[in-house]
C-alpha cells in the first residue's frame, strides 16, 4: 500500500517550540499517515485497529498510549503507559480532504487561487510547511508543501502593502491618546504597532508568522531580531508617549530600510520619520510604503481589492482562524 508518513499540522513540536511543559496534553509519539482516498474507505478501520494492537508501548521511553481527558469541553489526551491496546495518535487521513479541512483548498493538484491564498492564515501554512515528511509514496503532500512554501510574488506584494497600511492607520495614535490623557490607550496602541512591525518583518524575510503564543519566539529566529528586539522592548516599557514614539520610529526606519533593499519598488521610499501633518506626533508615514507596493501589483483581482489583506491581517480570533469554510466565506465577502 502506498502512503505518506509525516509529522505536520497542529502541535508545538511541528514548529520546534515544544518544551517539557508541552507533555501535559497532546504531546508525544504522533504521526500523520496519509493514504489514497480508496484505501481510507477500504482499510482505515483495519489499519487503526492493527496499530492499536501492534504499536510498541513506548518509543525511546515515551508512551504511545494516550489517556483521554473525558472532558467534552477539553477533549485532550496525555501519555500514559498501558498493558492493553494502544489509544494512539496516528491520524489516518487522505491528503486532499485534510488540506481542505485545514486550509480550505478545493483543488490540491494545482496552484491556489487568490482567494484561497488570502483565506489561509499564516499559522496554518506554517503547520503544513513545517514539521517533517518521513516518506511520501503518493507525492501529494510533498507537492502541497512545495506549492505553499511561500506566497506567489503578487500575493506577497499585496500582503506587504496591507501590513504597511495597518501601521499607517494607527501610528499617530500613540501620541494622540496620550494627548487626551489616555496613557493606557497609548500603551495599547504601542503594543498593537509592535505586533504589526513584527508581522511585517516575517513577511519581509519570507517566513510564515505563527499565532500569538509563538510569535515572539519565532521572531527571535529572524535575521532582524537582534537589531529590533531591544528597540521593540523599549517601546513597550517606555513610560511616556514621546519615548514610545521614538522607539517605534526607530523600528519603522529599520524595517523600511530593509523594505527598500528588497528592490520590490523601483524607487526607494524615504525611510526617515516625519511629523504627522501639522500635529506634534512623529510617524514614518507608512501609507507611503503601502502605496508604493500597491503600485507594483499587476494582478487584476488583487489590484481591485482594498488594502485589507489576508484573513489574519484583519481577524485575530484563534477560534475563527481555525475554521476553514467560514474563513473562505469571509474572504469571499470582500
Amino acid at each position: 500500500m502506498r502512503y505518506a508518513a509525516a509529522r505536520v499540522g497542529a502541535g508545538s513540536e511541528v514548529l520546534g517550540f515544544d518544551t517539557a511543559r508541552s507533555a501535559d496534553h497532546e504531546w508525544g509519539p504522533r504521526l500523520e499517515l496519509f493514504l489514497a482516498a480508496d484505501d481510507i474507505t477500504n482499510h482505515a478501520t483495519e489499519i487503526n485497529a492493527l496499530l492499536a494492537e501492534r504499536l510498541p508501548k513506548t518509543i525511546r521511553g515515551w508512551p504511545t498510549h494516550f489517556d483521554e481527558s473525558g472532558d467534552p469541553f477539553d477533549p485532550s489526551g496525555i501519555m500514559r503507559r498501558t498493558d492493553g491496546p494502544v489509544n494512539h495518535r496516528i491520524g489516518i487521513r487522505a491528503v486532499d480532504s485534510w488540506l481542505e479541512a485545514e486550509l480550505g483548498l478545493q483543488d490540491t493538484s494545482g496552484e491556489p487561487t487568490v482567494r484561497e491564498w488570502l483565506a489561509m492564515p499564516q499559522q496554518k501554512l506554517a503547520e503544513l510547511t513545517g514539521g517533517v515528511v518521513f516518506r511520501d509514496d503518493l507525492g501529494a503532500l510533498s507537492h502541497a508543501r512545495r506549492v505553499l512554501a511561500w506566497y506567489p510574488d503578487q500575493i506577497w506584494r499585496y500582503l506587504l502593502a496591507c501590513q504597511w497600511q495597518r501601521i499607517s492607520q494607527e501610528e499617530a495614535f500613540v501620541g494622540r491618546c496620550a494627548e487626551v490623557g489616555d496613557d493606557l490607550g497609548s500603551v495599547i496602541i504601542t503594543a498593537r504597532l509592535v505586533r504589526d512591525v513584527m508581522r511585517l518583518c516575517f513577511l519581509l524575510e519570507r517566513q510564515y508568522a505563527p499565532y500569538s503564543k509563538w510569535l515572539g519566539s519565532a521572531f527571535g529566529r529572524l535575521g532582524v531580531a537582534g537589531e529590533l528586539q531591544p528597540v521593540l522592548r523599549a517601546a513597550l516599557t517606555a513610560t511616556d508617549y514621546e519615548a514610545r514614539e521614538r522607539h517605534l520610529c526607530t523600528a519603522y526606519e529599520t524595517v523600511a530600510t530593509r523594505q527598500n533593499a528588497t528592490g520590490l519598488v523601483a524607487r526607494s521610499v524615504d525611510p526617515a520619520p516625519r511629523q504627522f501633518h501639522s500635529r506634534p506626533f512623529f510617524v514614518i508615514g507608512a501609507d507611503r510604503f503601502a502605496r508604493a507596493l500597491a503600485g507594483t501589483i499587476t494582478d487584476p483581482e488583487l489590484s481591485a481589492l482594498p488594502l485589507t489583506g489576508g484573513v489574519d491581517q484583519w481577524a485575530d480570533n484563534t477560534e475563527f482562524l481555525g475554521l476553514g469554510r467560514p474563513r473562505r466565506s469571509a474572504v469571499d465577502a470582500f
